[in-house]
C-alpha cells in the first residue's frame, strides 16, 4: 500500500509528524507533500496567479508554496506521477473540523481533492479544549486512537467519490467512549466575533475570532458525538446537489 500524507497546518506541524508515524505502522511506502506554511481555512482554493514552488527535504518529503489542494495536485502530477497513492491521509489537524468546518477546512479539502482523483482519502483532526493553545494542543488522543480508527476504514469497501472525516475529542485517551459514525452537524453562525484595534501606523484592523459557536446539534451529528467523548467518523461526498429542491425548481421552468 502506498500512502500520501498532507495537511493544512504546514509540513513542520506536529500533527503531520504524528500522522506519518501512524501511517508507517501500515506500510513503509509513505510520501509527505504538504504546504510550506500554515494554510488553515483556505478550503479548496488553488494557486492560479503565481507559480507554485517546491522544496525537497528528501525523496519522500516535499514542501509546496501553496494550499493543501495544491499539495495534493503536485503530489499526483509530479512527485507520485509514476506511482500514485492508494490512500491519502490529511492531518492531523490542530483543531476540530466538525459541522460546517468542512467547507472551510484545508484539511478536508485536501481529502476532497484526493476523492476527486478517485483515491481513498481521509481527513483527521484533533479537537482541543480551549482557544489560544497554540503549539500546546495535545495530540495524545489522536496518537492513541489513530490506528484504531484507520485500520477498519482502510480494509472497508468505499463508494466512489467519497471521503471520510475523522475527529478526535478533546479528552484524555482513556476517557474516550469509542468510535461513532455520525452525520455532519450545523452550528449557529449568526453571532460572529471580531477583535478590532488600530495598528502602529494608525490603521484599523479586524481579526476574526474562532471561538465557541452556539449550536444545538441533532442526536446523530458529529458535533454532539465529539462533545460526548467519541471519536467521530463522518462520510462525505463530492456531489453537493440538493435533490429535494429539484422538483420545485423544475416546476418553475415548465
Amino acid at each position: 500500500m502506498r500512502i500520501l500524507i498532507t495537511n493544512d497546518d504546514g509540513i513542520h506541524a506536529p500533527g503531520i509528524g504524528l500522522l506519518e508515524r501512524i501511517a508507517r505502522t501500515f506500510t513503509d511506502d509513505v510520501t509527505v507533500v504538504a504546504p510550506a506554511s500554515e494554510q488553515s481555512g483556505k478550503g479548496r482554493s488553488l494557486t492560479l496567479t503565481q507559480p507554485i514552488r517546491t522544496r525537497a527535504f528528501d525523496d519522500r518529503h516535499h514542501a509546496v508554496s501553496g494550499t493543501p489542494t495544491d499539495a495534493v495536485i503536485m503530489a499526483l502530477a509530479l512527485f507520485m506521477k509514476d506511482a500514485p497513492p492508494d490512500l491519502i491521509l490529511s492531518g492531523i489537524n490542530r483543531g476540530s473540523n466538525l459541522g460546517e468546518d468542512v467547507s472551510y477546512s484545508g484539511t478536508v479539502s485536501a481529502a476532497q481533492e484526493g476523492a476527486l482523483a478517485g483515491i481513498r482519502s481521509i481527513a483527521l483532526s484533533q479537537v482541543y479544549a480551549r482557544s489560544g493553545m497554540g503549539d500546546a494542543v495535545p495530540f495524545d488522543t489522536a496518537e492513541a486512537w489513530g490506528r484504531r480508527v484507520l485500520e477498519p476504514l482502510i480494509a472497508a469497501d468505499w463508494a466512489p467519490r467519497t471521503l471520510v472525516n475523522v475527529n478526535f475529542p478533546a479528552i484524555a485517551p482513556d476517557a474516550v467512549k469509542g468510535i461513532k459514525v455520525a452525520r455532519q452537524g450545523l452550528r449557529d453562525y449568526r453571532r460572529p466575533r471580531l477583535e478590532s484595534g488600530t495598528d502602529p501606523r494608525g490603521f484599523d484592523y479586524h481579526w476574526l475570532v474562532l471561538g465557541g459557536v452556539p449550536h444545538t446539534p441533532a442526536a446523530d451529528t458529529d458535533l454532539e458525538a465529539s462533545a460526548a467523548g467519541y471519536v467521530t467518523v463522518t462520510p462525505l461526498h463530492l456531489d453537493m446537489t440538493h435533490d429535494g429542491s429539484r422538483p420545485a425548481l423544475e416546476a418553475l421552468y415548465r
